[in-house]
C-alpha cells in the first residue's frame, strides 16, 4: 500500500546543524533539572501501572465474559466495542511506551508489555521498524517517513503524487482510518516484513529474520484463534455475529488511533521539508522535531489519559525514552525552551481545533501541488 519512494532507493537523509544550534543541549539540561529537582524517575509511576491494568482489563474482560456467559447478540457487540477502545488505549499507552523503551528501566518489562502489541494482532519487530526507525529519524519527510504512505486514495504530503480523486479525501479518509488495524492485522505485516528486507531497513541475520516469519506467523494464527476460532467453535457463537463484532472492534481502534496519530504531523503549521541535493536536511534534527509536530488539547484530563501522550507529540518526539506520564509537565519546559530560540512551538488548543486542522489540511492536499 505505499506508493512513495522506497528508503532504498535513495541514499539516507542526514541532518545539518549548519548553525551549531544549542537548542537540544539547552532543552535536555532543562529536562535533566526537572527529573532531579523533583527526584523523579523518567519510566512509569503508580499512575502508570494502575492505568496499565485498567486498559487491559477493559480488552481482557470483555472477551472472558463472552466465553463465561453466553451473551446475547448486542452484548457481544457491545463486549467488542469496548474491546476496540480498550485496544486503542492499548495501543497509545502501554505498548507504544513499552518498545521505546520508556515504560520501566527494566528491559525485560518493556519486552513484555511491548508484546501486548501482538495480543492485538500486530507484530512488535516491524512497527518498531516503521515508527522507532523511520518515522521518528525522518519525520514528515517523503520517502523516509513511512507513516506519510497510506493507500493510493489518500495523500499526506504536498509532495505526493496528486490525483483527481484526492479533491474529496477529506470527505472519505475516515474510512480508511477505520481499517488500519485490520489492514495491519491481515496485510501489512506480510508486506513490511518484505519490503524492510529487501529495502536494508531490517538488517537482520538470516537465522533471526527466519525467527521472524514464524513468530509472525504463529502471532497471527494465535489472534485469529482465541478472537474468531474458540468463540464460534468451543461456544457455539455463529462465525457472523463474532466476525461482525470483530469488525466493529477495529473499525473503532483504527478510528481512534488514525486519527490520533495524523493530528500530531498531518495539520497546518507543519513542515514537509525535502532534502536538498546533497540529501541533507538543513537543519537541527530537534528544531526539525519541533516544525514538523503539533500537540494538541494538553489541558485535556481525558485525553492525557487515554491516549498515552500522543497528544503531547511535541515532548515525545524529542524525548521517546521518557515515559508520556510525564508529558505534560515536560511541554511547559519544551514550549518555553522553543521561545528563548526563537522556535515556534506549536499545538492545537483543543481536540476540536485539531480534528478541523487535519481536515483542512487534507483539502488542501487533495487540491494544492506544493513548489519544487
Amino acid at each position: 500500500m505505499n506508493f512513495s519512494t522506497t528508503v532504498s532507493e535513495k541514499p539516507r537523509v542526514k541532518f545539518t546543524n549548519k548553525d551549531k544550534s544549542r537548542f537540544f543541549n539547552t532543552l535536555r539540561a532543562n529536562v535533566d533539572d526537572y527529573f532531579k529537582d523533583n527526584q523523579l524517575s523518567r519510566h512509569a509511576n503508580g499512575e502508570m501501572v494502575i492505568k496499565t491494568i485498567i486498559l487491559l482489563s477493559a480488552y481482557i474482560i470483555p472477551y472472558a465474559c463472552m466465553l463465561v456467559f453466553h451473551l446475547s447478540l448486542i452484548w457481544v457487540f457491545g463486549a467488542f466495542a469496548v474491546m476496540g477502545f480498550a485496544m486503542a488505549g492499548i495501543g497509545m499507552a502501554i505498548m507504544h511506551d513499552a518498545n521505546h523503551g520508556a515504560y520501566s528501566k527494566n528491559k525485560n518489562v518493556n519486552k513484555l508489555l511491548g508484546y501486548t502489541l501482538n495480543m492485538v494482532g500486530v507484530t512488535v519487530f516491524n512497527w518498531k521498524l516503521q515508527h522507532n526507525v523511520l518515522h521518528h529519524t525522518y519525520t514528515n519527510i517523503q520517502g523516509m517517513d513511512d507513516d506519510l504512505d497510506g493507500p493510493p486514495a489518500v495523500r499526506f504530503s504536498p509532495h505526493h503524487p496528486l490525483k483527481p480523486m484526492h479533491k474529496y479525501q477529506h470527505i472519505y479518509v475516515f474510512f480508511f482510518y477505520s481499517l488500519l488495524t485490520l489492514n495491519w492485522v491481515v496485510l501489512k505485516d506480510f508486506i513490511q516484513l518484505i519490503r524492510y528486507r529487501k529495502n536494508g531497513i531490517n538488517k537482520s541475520n538470516k537465522k533471526e529474520y527466519n525467527k521472524n516469519i514464524a513468530v509472525l506467523i504463529l502471532s497471527k494464527l494465535s489472534y485469529i484463534t482465541y478472537m474468531i476460532v474458540i468463540p464460534c467453535v468451543f461456544f457455539h457463537y455463529s462465525f457472523l455475529a463474532i466476525f461482525t463484532g470483530f469488525l466493529l472492534m477495529h473499525v473503532i481502534s483504527g478510528l481512534i488511533l488514525s486519527i490520533t496519530f495524523q493530528l500530531a504531523h498531518s495539520v497546518e503549521h507543519v513542515d514537509f521539508p525535502l532534502p536538498n541535493n546533497q540529501n541533507e536536511i538543513e537543519n537541527d534534527w530537534a528544531i526539525h522535531q519541533v516544525n514538523t509536530t503539533v500537540d494538541f488539547a494538553r489541558k485535556s484530563r481525558i485525553l492525557n489519559w487515554y491516549l498515552g501522550g500522543l497528544n503531547f507529540q511535541v515532548e515525545h518526539h524529542l524525548f521517546p525514552t521518557i515515559c508520556h506520564i510525564h508529558y505534560k509537565a515536560l511541554s511547559e519546559i519544551v514550549k518555553n525552551t522553543s521561545a528563548e530560540f526563537g522556535i515556534k512551538y506549536l499545538e492545537n488548543r483543543t481536540l476540536g481545533d485539531a480534528i478541523r486542522s487535519h481536515l483542512i489540511t487534507l483539502k488542501r492536499f487533495g487540491t494544492e501541488v506544493a513548489p519544487v
